[in-house]
């Protein structure tokens, strides 16, 4: 499976300095977006951490060693290390942040998404977020962690406890397929609506990063913008006429689980 990739990030309008980290590996079907906790110390120097344990973890092993089969809790096997590479994330950053006043009370936001065998697993922690863009349908496929407006409070993140729940989840994918993940530098100035619309219309996957973070900035730029897109790619026969089908309404034939 051939995959087209689009990535940027910007610091936005307001901030001067830009606290997110994307990992951007096509060859390897890895793609990850890290947001540091606005406001707290060393926010950039968690999502740096984040990024470059979640890829270091997942590659300590041999990655053909992977199977098919569902583990014992119901995930297929690379999407329980994806869990376990955030949790081994959050492990050093929050020791890291006892160690050092400096550091102290830093995390991140981490959505990641590991692309195999036409299998895309996603794992989350706050509320950074991944999509599905197929058949002109926009569907989300995260939760964020984090109380309403008026106040936007995260609930959950890496690094701010010693330990911390991973939700995951794992899509089918098919030619034609968009796969977005994106800080919420993006979402709190952009309707999914807007989204939908920029990949249905430009298709390119950088030109949809490009256009949508200089959307976001327009519209204020409130926070760093972080946008990775990826473009599930096949030969024409392929786009005309697939082995399966989608259930009517969403993009899942495998189920959500939360907290592994």
């Amino acid at each position: 499976m051939r995959l087209r990739v689009g990535a940027r990030t910007d610091s936005g309008r307001v901030r001067d300095m830009n606290e997110d980290v994307y990992i951007a590996r096509a060859d390897q079907g890895l793609f990850v977006v890290c947001d540091g906790m606005g406001g707290a110390p060393a926010g950039e120097i968690a999502s740096q951490i984040a990024a470059e344990t979640i890829v270091e973890h997942l590659y300590a092993a041999d990655r053909g060693a992977e199977g098919r089969a569902p583990n014992a809790c119901g995930v297929l096997p690379q999407t329980s290390r994806l869990a376990d590479a955030m949790r081994r994330s959050n492990e050093f950053i929050y020791l890291q942040a006892q160690h050092d006043p400096e550091q102290a009370e830093m995390g991140t936001t981490a959505v990641g998404a590991w692309i195999m065998q036409r299998i895309a697993s996603v794992a989350h922690v706050g509320d950074s977020r991944a999509y599905l863009w197929y058949d002109n349908h926009l569907e989300r496929l995260t939760r964020d962690h984090a109380l309403g407006e008026p106040q936007h409070v995260l609930v959950r993140a890496l690094g701010r406890e010693p330990e911390v729940a991973v939700d995951v989840s794992e899509v089918p994918l098919k030619a034609g397929d968009y796969l977005l993940l994106c800080s919420d530098g993006l979402t709190r100035m952009l309707p999914d609506r807007a989204v939908a619309d920029a990949i249905g219309q430009l298709r390119e996957p950088q030109r949809i990063c490009d256009y949508l973070i200089d959307a976001a900035n327009r519209r204020g730029g409130d926070d760093n913008i972080t946008v990775v897109v990826v473009e599930v790619m096949g030969n024409w026969w392929q786009r005309i006429a697939t082995s399966w089908k989608r259930r009517p309404g969403g993009g899942h034939d495998a189920a959500a689980h939360p907290e592994v």
